[in-house]
This record gives structure tokens, sequence and C-alpha cells, in this order.
């Protein structure tokens, strides 16, 4: 039933600067914008090994019963170096949302998590099962795109 992620959406009062922010945060700049002229409701990223989406909306569109306060589902994303990625969160302007913690029996799955600046929560973790899993998938070639 469930496969994969297709889009994380968040939502931010002040759109334009949320994707600037995420643009400095990933350092690339969002692929896609809709409406392509004037000014944006959505705008979308496409990060890392499988090009996982990550849609910001404008909070125009948001239910009218959307909490105020961080909650939800946190969505992690695995990083590298998680004390770096942290680091780097907190100085760009996000808030502490859960310390550092190592998850489980010591086998290496450790999580964090901010408060981006627009009131969205954003997990992040070293998984080992994701490199794992990166490890073992065929990597597309210009002359085998896969």
């Amino acid at each position: 039933m469930l496969r994969g992620i297709a889009t994380i959406s968040f939502y931010a009062d002040d759109l334009l600067a949320a994707r600037d922010w995420y643009a400095e945060v990933l350092g690339i700049d969002a692929y896609y914008a809709y409406p392509a002229e004037g000014t944006p409701g959505y705008v979308e990223f496409r990060i890392g090994d499988y090009e996982h989406e990550l849609g910001i909306i404008d909070a125009r569109y948001a239910p009218a019963d959307r909490p105020t306060e961080p909650s939800g589902a946190v969505v992690y994303w695995h990083v590298d170096d998680l004390q770096g990625s942290l680091d780097r969160l907190l100085a760009l302007g996000a808030t502490p949302h859960l310390p550092i913690t190592e998850q489980g029996d010591g086998s290496g799955f450790i999580t964090a998590s901010v408060v981006d600046p627009f009131g969205n929560v954003l997990g992040i973790m070293t998984n080992p099962h994701y490199l794992t899993m990166l490890e073992a998938t065929p990597k597309a070639t210009a002359a085998d795109p896969a």
C-alpha cells in the first residue's frame, strides 16, 4: 500500500522567505513554483539521493483548523553529520525542538529535530538502514538511465 514518500508539504505564512531559507539550507533553488508567473502559492525542492520532494505551500491554503504550534508527524531526513547539520540549522534561524537522541539499542539510529522559522518541525537523523538501502540501489548512468 505505502510505497514511498512522494511529497512532504510544509506551510509558511511568508512563502518567499521560506523558499529562500530552504534554498540556503539545502544549497539548491526550488525547481518548481506554481503559478510560474507572479507570486507563487507553492514551491518545491527535490532533495537528496532519491530526489524526494519538499513542497512549501502558502499558509493561505492551509486547513482552517491547522494547529498554531508545531505538531503532527515528524519526517526525519538522513544526514551524514547529525551534529553539524543541527548546528547549521540553528545558525540559520531554526529553533530546537528535540535534542540529539539515540534511539533503540545502540544500533546507530540517532535523531534530532528543529522548528524552522515558519513553524514546521524538521527532523534529521543518522539512519544505518538508509545507507544500506542506498548502497544496494543500482546507480543510473548516462548510458543506462534506469
